[in-house]
């Protein structure tokens, strides 16, 4: 029997079969990566959004690999508390942050983080571009931190009329605000240079770097694309995908009834170069400014098909979960307003994009979710726990069932005159209150958005409306716990 060729055999196939549960058990095991992509000021005008005039295959194709989130919503329309609130997972109301000057580690020193969590887990944790509003935030926890800054212009003109007027700061004297107000440049360039010679080319060329040159930790890499932020800088190329004479100038006309605390004067566009103190942006400067937005929507698009081209060569496809998303929505002329800094859905809305290992490939969903969920869906998707503290909640059970009845409401804010605006959409509703420093209501909003995303007319004060008023406001009150699932 000891030579029995049926017992050999039957050995051989043994040490398969235990060899192959070894191997299914290591891989089902083997820790996801993460690439998260975050994309400043990013309204929801993408192709795979619906809007079919964009240029975005790349963002289009992630979409089509994963799951889109129809009705994603920031905590708050502003660069530095949004992301602080998704790099933490709390709402502005518990960090306290509400304004650009704060950062993380002046205003929140001890408190548990994303990267934080995945570096504490075992992770390679890489910070590239624009992650946190604040370049140093979270440092002790980024075992690569490059902000990857270049100068904003490219064009001979705008780099002579940058130095012409820092020589006539220089000889006024200016300093601080001031001087940097008097040396910002026009609000877009359209150079024929190369892609990498905008920050957004130098972020991709390193994220190719870094996975190229990975190691064997499993990885959290942040890439954070700076444009469509002003100023709209983008290729020649990527302005050429687009005829201006196809761009429709928005309507100026404010929502009906609309209170003043809705609005705010879009300071931001104002401080550059050649753009009007007051009043509205003429025709022909609403025109160029839609098409640079869409121009480098178009160029961060071929920057990420780069990022995810080398994903792919490199294997690491199927090991990977990836998020899109952009911080904030963007007013683009949309009521004769630009920027975000508003409680509108223009602002608040937000594209969200999920693909990789265990998610439904070429799926959308309906279901509200909010920027506080992106810290415990990362954090439970990779298995690695969702720490105690996080106010949103995972998004994975909607990763393969996307029509799982889920929250009731998304919430945002947005701190105006002192006091706060604070919103809710439910359902095909918007409803926003706005309060002063003793939590007195000081006027109301109510939108319906079930056909636009664009507000026509406030209902708040009409009585027809009135049992829905009180039913949006009775969800506000109860608050973000009251309308989980």
């Amino acid at each position: 029997m000891k030579n029995d060729p049926r017992r050999k055999n039957l050995k051989n196939l043994m040490t398969a079969i235990l060899l192959s549960i070894s191997c299914t058990v290591v891989a089902a095991a083997k820790p996801k990566n993460v690439l998260f992509v975050a994309v400043d000021d990013l309204r929801i005008e993408l192709g795979c959004y619906g809007a079919d005039q964009m240029k975005t295959p790349n963002i289009d194709k992630l979409a089509e690999s994963g799951i889109l989130f129809e009705r994603a919503y920031c905590q708050q329309a502003i660069c530095g508390p949004s992301r602080i609130s998704i790099l933490t997972g709390l709402r502005p109301d518990t960090t306290k942050v509400y304004t650009l000057q704060q950062s993380l580690d002046k205003t929140l020193p001890d408190q548990l983080t994303l990267p934080q969590h995945f570096h504490e887990n075992g992770y390679k944790t890489i910070s590239l571009g624009k992650i946190y509003h604040h370049a140093k935030d979270d440092k002790d926890y980024w075992d690569v931190l490059d902000h990857c800054d270049l100068e904003k212009y490219a064009s001979p003109e705008n780099v002579a009329l940058i130095e012409k007027r820092r020589k006539e700061a220089a000889a006024k004297g200016l300093k601080g605000k001031p001087l940097r107000l008097y040396t910002q440049g026009p609000p877009y360039e359209s150079a024929d240079v190369s892609d990498n010679t905008y920050s957004d080319g130098l972020v991709a060329d390193r994220a190719i770097e870094e996975l190229r040159n990975r190691g064997d930790q499993p990885f959290f890499l942040g890439v954070g694309f700076k444009k469509p932020h002003l100023p709209f800088v983008a290729p020649k190329k990527y302005w050429d995908m687009y005829n201006p004479s196809d761009i429709q100038i928005p309507s100026r006309k404010h929502p009906e009834n609309a209170p003043d605390q809705a609005f705010t004067t879009w300071g931001e566009l104002r401080s550059y170069y050649g753009m009007p103190q007051d009043g509205f942006c003429s025709d022909e400067q609403t025109r160029t400014l839609i098409h640079a937005y869409h121009a480098c929507v178009s160029y961060i698009d071929a920057q990420l098909g780069r990022v995810l081209d080398e994903l792919d060569k490199q294997g690491l496809r199927e090991d990977t979960l990836i998020v899109l998303l952009g911080d904030h929505g963007w007013k683009l002329g949309d009521y004769g307003c630009w920027n975000k800094h508003t409680n509108f859905e223009l602002d608040t809305h937000i594209p969200l994009i999920y693909s990789g290992p265990g998610i439904a490939k070429g799926q959308r969903t309906k279901a509200l979710v909010e920027y506080v969920d992106l810290f415990p869906t990362l954090a439970d998707a990779c298995g690695i726990g969702v720490p105690e503290h996080c106010e949103g909640i995972s998004s994975v059970p909607l990763f393969t069932d996307p029509s799982k009845p889920w929250k009731k409401a998304a919430f945002s804010q947005y701190p105006r005159g002192g006091g706060m605006g604070y919103t809710i959409r439910s359902g095909k509703w918007r409803y926003t209150e706005w309060r002063n420093k003793k939590g007195e209501v000081l006027a109301r909003e109510l939108y319906d958005h079930s056909t636009s995303d664009i507000a026509t007319a406030n209902l708040a004060a009409h009585p027809e409306y009135n049992d829905v008023v009180n039913k949006m406001a009775a969800i506000l009150h109860a608050g973000p716990e009251a309308a989980r699932p």
